[in-house]
């Protein structure tokens, strides 16, 4: 094996970060583009920290607009953490159906339990806390932070990291563990010390909407123009 090669692989090259004029570039261009296309849905319209839990959870491998109507026939029923806390299990995993993916209401059951235990039926505002939850990760915690709270926290879900990915990266392997790594780090880097909830927003609906997994439509994309998976795509 030559002497350089050796070198690259025990050395690679950094991962690209965006620099402060791409972050100030990509926050305009995308917080413009939510303003005229974003979704308007129902947990866009609280910073109720349990309504917004309830969503990040419903929407974990299922379509919006399967959970539309659970979301509120849920909230309806467990109006609070408390209420959800005082039902029991069989009734908790009946209501959730047909959602599927039955481990996610049994985790919604047991944060409940524990927030009104530990802490007065309500859930925190901080990190460490919020990942003291069973059921609650990185991504989540986040959600609850930047959408109940307002506060400049990162997310990313699968739809987030694709976005940040071939934007500012554009090759690689997106699923190994340094990229996830790195891709956290970007997100971290981007989000914007005001309109944190939009920003996050604007962020998944891209992802959702426009930057999609298969037939990304990169004609009309606000990021065409500085997306580098895109520009390899036409070298």
């Amino acid at each position: 094996m030559p002497l350089k090669r050796i070198r690259s692989e025990r050395n690679p090259a950094p991962l690209p970060s965006p620099a402060p004029p791409e972050r100030r570039r990509f926050r305009s261009r995308l917080l413009a583009w939510y303003r005229r296309h974003g979704r308007d849905l129902p947990w866009r319209k609280t910073d109720d920290p349990y309504h917004i839990l309830v969503s990040e959870i419903m929407l974990q491998q299922t379509q919006v607009h399967r959970v539309l109507p659970k979301y509120a026939e849920w909230l309806d029923k467990y109006p609070s953490l408390g209420a959800l806390a005082a039902a029991s299990e069989e009734d908790v995993t009946r209501t959730w159906y047909p959602l599927g993916y039955n481990i996610r209401p049994r985790r919604l059951h047991t944060i409940a339990r524990e927030a009104v235990a530990r802490y007065d039926g309500r859930l925190p505002a901080d990190e460490k806390t919020l990942l003291s939850f069973k059921g609650i990760g990185a991504y989540t915690a986040g959600a609850i932070r930047s959408f109940a709270f307002r506060e400049r926290a990162a997310i990313l879900d699968t739809n987030v990291a694709r976005v940040l990915f071939r934007v500012f990266v554009g090759t690689g392997d997106p699923k190994s563990h340094a990229m996830k790594r790195h891709l956290w780090t970007i997100s971290e880097t981007l989000v914007p010390a005001r309109d944190v909830f939009d920003f996050n927003q604007a962020l998944m609906d891209l992802g959702a909407m426009v930057c999609v997994a298969r037939n990304p439509k990169c004609l009309v994309c606000p990021m065409a123009k500085s997306c580098k998976a895109l520009r390899q795509q036409q070298r």
